[in-house]
């Protein structure tokens, strides 16, 4: 199965990170979070992408270029040839990248019907370049098969952005929690689509408006929970947040050795 993941955005609530690279390219310990959200589906046995960029689209580009001299020792002969020796090995040699070029301004829905000539008639996975999430894979794809839907999309409940008081008539504080779990559930990405789904699509196409509401009026999507770890990365707090639990030596989403 390939995984096609949307990395073209403006990232525009992160300005101060995204003025000169595109969101899925702020880095998480010292990588972007494009290449954690990698290493998870490649620690669960997807090996083909294809990344839709955009916004900056070149900055991913330079990246995968250069992956294996940004990863491992090398030794360069300083000749007129130029020639470089690469020593050992980086782990992600077995990785297929499509960059995809779907333009800076297309909506979620196009990228993803721009990468349909990559795709093939097979199931394919589409996540976003930028929430970082512990969803098992084969628990997702038998899910999806047991209820034979079109597109089966991964819910989370997120946490709320403050913390919330149950308060008496009197004004007496009977509880409190700091940032408790939401009561709704929303799509964060990791969505198994068959290649039927490309007929819902077109140029202009918003993934998560017409494409996916038109689906749930025929009954044909369905929804994953997921209640482990997720954390999206829409804010400059949101990325320091996750750098601190990459840096405390206990990120949940890190599932490869």
């Amino acid at each position: 199965m390939k995984a096609v993941i949307l990395a073209g955005g403006l990232g525009t609530r992160m300005r101060e990170e995204t003025e000169f690279r595109p969101k899925p390219m702020v880095e998480i310990g010292g990588r972007p979070v494009l290449w954690h959200i990698m290493k998870i589906l490649g620690a669960q046995g997807i090996s083909d992408f294809i990344v839709c960029i955009g916004y900056k689209g070149q900055v991913i580009r330079d990246y995968f270029l250069n992956y294996a001299y940004r990863s491992q020792d090398f030794t360069i002969s300083l000749s007129a040839q130029n020639e470089i020796s690469l020593h050992g090995k980086h782990g992600e040699e077995h990785w297929n990248v499509t960059l995809a070029d779907t333009g800076t301004n297309t909506m979620t829905g196009g990228r993803v019907y721009y990468s349909k000539k990559y795709l093939g008639d097979e199931k394919f996975l589409i996540t976003y370049g930028d929430g970082l999430a512990d969803v098992n894979l084969d628990s997702l794809l038998n899910f999806h098969k047991a209820n034979d839907s079109t597109v089966t999309i991964t819910a989370a409940k997120p946490r709320s952005r403050f913390g919330v008081l149950d308060i008496t008539s009197s004004g007496t504080v009977e509880r409190f929690a700091e940032k408790p779990e939401g009561t709704e559930w929303v799509n964060i990405g990791y969505m198994i689509a068959e290649p039927s789904f490309m007929s819902y699509l077109n140029e202009a196409s918003v993934l998560e408006e017409e494409p996916l509401q038109r689906l749930a009026r025929e009954n044909k999507l369905s929804a994953f929970k997921h209640t482990g770890f997720w954390q999206p990365m829409d804010t400059p707090r949101e990325a320091k947040l996750l750098n601190e639990l990459w840096d405390s030596g206990a990120a949940p989403w890190k599932i490869w050795t």
